[in-house]
């Protein structure tokens, strides 16, 4: 019984333990916060869209279910949504500074891990109607069809200690970009020109160089590889890159041999002994997988194939290593491995920091919030990358039968943890007039609404007849 109660007594002062050491972490992100809106005051003309930016920040890392106008209005201490849509539309703002301002604010905390890579890739946003600036038909990979909706292209700083969403771009179609009305309509500006999803990415790539902020790795997918263009341009500024490739795609590994197709190779060019099994950190813990490493006739670029242990999927990578570097099978299955952040990222984005909740339709906007978003994500992201360094290891199994411990440790705390924290030491009480303010807002907007939708469609019924 005593031995019970012993136990019982290390358990509550562990858990108080974890409470304050908690509570520390949540406090941390709350100065991360302020630290990152100081830097952001130049990116404001005047002092009021900056304190609005800060009350958009701290909305966008509550728990609101939707973050939208009305909501961080509400939620901001506002009366009316018109300071958010100021701050949106209006205020006088140069936002790829305020972008610029995110990145260093991650790389500062991030870049001193020994394997750093910029994951490049593309999320969307399904969209209603056709008012909103990119909004068409087209591929969303989120829900994995072809839907209405706005795909914008993204890079994440991946490191294995964190990583961040750290540049964006949204993607309009040429037909959009090339008629005037549409383009006056979504409020976009004159100097900005057409772009395709790679050439997007390389812009992004391009400001990392610029301001000196570029990992010495690239990861990316099938639609990035395939421009030769952002391959010049990565190998021309010394930036080695792992891509994602299909089974079709074409390389040269034999001198006077032709280029073949990267399926054909594995069955020609590639011993049953070639195969080497590798394990990568996951989420839930270590990923094996066999990997195959291939040369080709250029000596800096190679071939990258892995095959799932248990199920024998294949899946293909096209490597290049800046001459000068030394590069090992390891470094390639390191960077391969992280490109999957950036996955990781839409998803906290989206389900936490409300990345796909707005209902804004102009370029200016929809840009603002993306950048607003990626900067409160930043700063819970930074906070959990801080926090890890702290926490020691969960107990693993090291054997098939291996009864579980009866206390098997924490593990580092997460994005949306830390986002739950920073509510804890920040929470506000609003006065109840408030929110019965937002009722009657709210309910009189709606009327308005639909007694304007009524006449509109009385006034179309007169024309038809």
């Amino acid at each position: 019984m005593r031995a019970t109660a012993s136990r019982s007594s290390c358990c509550e002062a562990r858990h108080r333990e974890a409470a304050a050491a908690a509570i520390v972490e949540g406090e941390r992100a709350a100065s991360n916060l302020a630290v990152l809106h100081q830097r952001r005051r130049p990116c404001f003309a005047r002092s009021r869209p900056h304190a609005q930016a800060r009350k958009y920040l701290t909305a966008l890392m509550s728990d609101l279910p939707r973050k939208n106008g009305w909501t961080i209005a509400e939620h901001a201490g506002d009366t009316t949504p018109d300071p958010t849509q100021r701050l949106l539309n209006h205020a006088v703002r140069d936002n790829d500074q305020a972008m610029t301002l995110v990145r260093g604010f991650v790389v500062e905390h991030l870049a001193d891990q020994p394997l750093v890579v910029a994951a490049l890739d593309e999320a969307g946003q399904e969209k209603t109607g056709d008012a909103t600036v990119g909004v068409q038909r087209q591929y969303i990979g989120c829900v994995g069809r072809i839907a209405n909706g706005v795909n914008t292209a993204y890079c994440c700083y991946a490191t294995p200690r964190g990583h961040a969403l750290v540049g964006a771009r949204i993607y309009v179609l040429a037909d959009q970009m090339a008629d005037p009305d549409r383009r006056t309509a979504c409020g976009i500006d004159a100097e900005v020109g057409f772009r395709t999803k790679p050439q997007l990415a390389m812009d992004i790539c391009r400001d990392m160089v610029a301001y000196h902020t570029m990992p010495p790795w690239v990861a990316g997918d099938e639609a990035y590889v395939r421009s030769g263009a952002l391959r010049s341009f990565l190998e021309d500024n010394r930036i080695g890159y792992v891509m994602r490739v299909g089974c079709a795609f074409h390389v040269t590994v034999r001198p006077g041999g032709g280029s073949a197709r990267a399926e054909d190779v594995l069955t020609r060019h590639v011993a049953t002994d070639a195969w080497q099994v590798r394990s990568v950190t996951g989420s839930k813990g270590e990923r094996a997988y066999a990997w195959a490493w291939i040369a080709t006739t250029n000596p800096r670029h190679f071939l990258l194939i892995h095959q799932h242990l248990r199920t024998g999927k294949l899946a293909y990578h096209y490597c290049h290593v800046p001459e000068g570097r030394p590069v090992t099978l390891m470094t390639l299955v390191r960077v391969a491995c992280l490109r999957w952040p950036v996955e990781e990222g839409f998803e906290f984005g989206k389900d936490h920091f409300g990345l796909d909740h707005s209902q804004v339709r102009l370029y200016t906007a929809l840009s603002r919030h993306i950048v607003l978003t990626l900067a409160a994500l930043a700063v819970c992201a930074v906070t959990a990358a801080q926090a890890r360094t702290q926490t020691p290891a969960p107990i693993l199994p090291t054997t098939p039968d291996q009864q579980p411990p009866d206390d098997p440790g924490l593990i580092a705390l997460t994005v949306a943890e830390v986002k739950r924290l920073f509510m804890l030491v920040t929470h506000r009480v609003l006065p109840q007039a408030h929110h019965l303010h937002w009722i009657w807002w709210r309910r009189r907007h709606q009327a308005r609404a639909r007694w304007f939708h009524h006449r509109a469609r009385i006034r179309r019924q007169i024309t038809q007849t």
